[in-house]
Order: C-alpha cells, then sequence, then structure tokens
C-alpha cells in the first residue's frame, strides 16, 4: 500500500523561474490552470504562461503600479485573465493578464495582506495588518462590508457555495461566519496556538487548516468535526493546498521539505526538498503541479526572487 502511493510523483521534477527582484510572497494558479501569477516584496506581480508537460518558452508580464510589497494574489474563479492583488500599500488592484493593464483600483484603510475571491467571482475579501476584514463588490470595486476584528485574523476563505465564510485568528481557532450577514455561526477549537492558513477541498468536503503548533487539521465542512491531523512538520505551518481532485493536501513551513500527503490516510507520499521557508504553496486546478515559493536567497545572501514548479515529467 505504502509502495503504490508513493508512485504519483517518484520521477517528477521541478523547474524555477526567475523573474522578481525581491523574495516571492504569493503563487496562484488562474481557474484554467495555464497561468501562473507570483506576487513579490518588489512590489510587482508577474504573469507567466505555464505548459502543463513545461516544455516551450516561458513568457511572463509585469503588472506594476503598486509602491509596497504585492503580498498575496487571487485570480477571478471564473475569468482566466481577470487578477486582484494586495498590498502593504493599501490598495487593492484589478487586473487584465492579457494587457498587464490595471483596470480597477480600491484604497483601503490599512496594508493588505489577504484576498480572496468568493467563489462566484462577485466578491472579494481582504484581510489587513490591522486585523480589519473588507470585502468589495467586484463590478463597482467598493467596499460592501466593513468589520474590525479584535482578535488576529490571518487567512480567510469562502466555502464553495459562498454561505460560510472562515477566518483563521491568532487564538488557534477558526471562526465560520454566515455570508451575507457575517454572523458568527460556529468557532472550531482547531489548534493549540495560533492558526495561520486554511484550505477549501476542490470538492467542497474538507476545509483543512494550518496552525504555528506545527499541525494541519482536517475539518469536514459540514459536520464541523476534525478528521485527521497531519503530523510531519514541525515548524508553523504557513501554507496549504490542495491539489485538483481533493486527493493530495501539500503544506509548508520553514522545514527544508514541502510535504505531500494522502488526504484520506494522512500518509506522507512525497516530500519536497526546499532551501528555505517557504510563503505559499498552490496546486494547480487541472493537474498535478505544484508551485511554491519562499525566502530563496542566493550565495551572497540577496533575495533570489524566485519560484518553483514541481510535478513535470522531464527535467
Amino acid at each position: 500500500m505504502e509502495e503504490r502511493d508513493t508512485i504519483p510523483f517518484r520521477n517528477l521534477h521541478g523547474r524555477d523561474y526567475q523573474g522578481h527582484k525581491k523574495k516571492v510572497h504569493s503563487v496562484a494558479w488562474n481557474c484554467s490552470g495555464t497561468k501562473l501569477a507570483s506576487g513579490s516584496v518588489d512590489q510587482t506581480a508577474r504573469i507567466w504562461h505555464i505548459e502543463h508537460h513545461g516544455h516551450g518558452k516561458v513568457k511572463d508580464i509585469e503588472l506594476k503600479g503598486h509602491t509596497d510589497s504585492v503580498d498575496q494574489l487571487c485570480w477571478d474563479p471564473k475569468h482566466a485573465d481577470l487578477i486582484a492583488t494586495a498590498s502593504g500599500d493599501k490598495t487593492v488592484r484589478l487586473w487584465d493578464a492579457r494587457s498587464g493593464k490595471c483596470s480597477q483600483q480600491a484604497e483601503l484603510s490599512g496594508e493588505n495582506i489577504n484576498i480572496t475571491y468568493k467563489p462566484d467571482g462577485t466578491h472579494i475579501a481582504v484581510g489587513n495588518r490591522d486585523d480589519e476584514l473588507t470585502i468589495l463588490d467586484v463590478r463597482k470595486f467598493k467596499p460592501l462590508h466593513k468589520r474590525k476584528f479584535t482578535y488576529e485574523v490571518n487567512e480567510i476563505a469562502w466555502n464553495m457555495t459562498g454561505d460560510k465564510f472562515f477566518l483563521t485568528t491568532g487564538n488557534g481557532t477558526v471562526e465560520v461566519l454566515a455570508y451575507p450577514s457575517l454572523d458568527r455561526v460556529d468557532t472550531l477549537m482547531a489548534h493549540t496556538a495560533g492558526c495561520y492558513c486554511i484550505a477549501i477541498d476542490p470538492l467542497g468536503r474538507y476545509v483543512a487548516v494550518g496552525s504555528a503548533d506545527s499541525l494541519v487539521s482536517l475539518w469536514d465542512i459540514k459536520e464541523m468535526l476534525c478528521l485527521r491531523t497531519f503530523t510531519k512538520l514541525e515548524w508553523p505551518v504557513r501554507t496549504i493546498s490542495f491539489n485538483h481532485t481533493g486527493e493530495y493536501i501539500a503544506s509548508a513551513s520553514e522545514d527544508l521539505f514541502i510535504d505531500i500527503s494522502n488526504v484520506q490516510t494522512g500518509r506522507t507520499v512525497h516530500q519536497i526538498p526546499c532551501r528555505a521557508a517557504m510563503n505559499s504553496v498552490e496546486w494547480n486546478p487541472k493537474h498535478n503541479l505544484l508551485a511554491y515559493a519562499g525566502d530563496d536567497k542566493n550565495k551572497y545572501q540577496a533575495d533570489e526572487g524566485i519560484f518553483r514548479i514541481f510535478g513535470f515529467e522531464s527535467a
């Protein structure tokens, strides 16, 4: 059993993508799995056209305009060429990935660190360093809701149907809010330390939470019960992602590997070695290609500004 489990990733290779002047904070695939966006401390985002077999010249386009670090970005779930970026410059921007032009911009009140789209593409939620949540209407690009929390709010996510909204908190809990009312419907006592990151299984069955206690917990989204924990990492979990079939979950931290585990058994099926703490891992929505980016430095201790994609059949 153990043997068969590991075969999917055994002879696969990674590839480096160089383009940023400083470290990459966020990587995200578009809904068709053909483009990858990277957001960097160098104040830019870049769009890369990626062939899933890994051949062909990689073209990239630069999104310029932010005046501070691009901390997180997310694609419109219904449109393969629209992307939103959140920056420390207090703005959220909407871009057309074909032209590289910014089409919308919203000035918010704080340094933005988390951003996510509602699965139907109508709203964007943004979290800032002051634990304030803003929900934007995508068409008008104006705030619909604003709420400040009295506790540390980290990554945020909607469920697949868009009627529940999850906040990971510094208290080790996940707050489950009804949407759009934002009334609290549940509190998951998830971890013994702060919860940093969250992912929703693409089939809508599970929510996974990564914590400063180095564990990833898996929850049944209907029952809100914890099904299992993944225990391979030893450092605070910074980033997690389900693959497109919901079979595997990738998680990363300051450990020098990315863990890929089987969601059902909890067993590790593969580990990707890395040279630095990771900031972002994300699976392609159509193929088993995992993009990841971290605090990689070159031999002169300067940021490398790269991200990698693992899962190609030829090196």
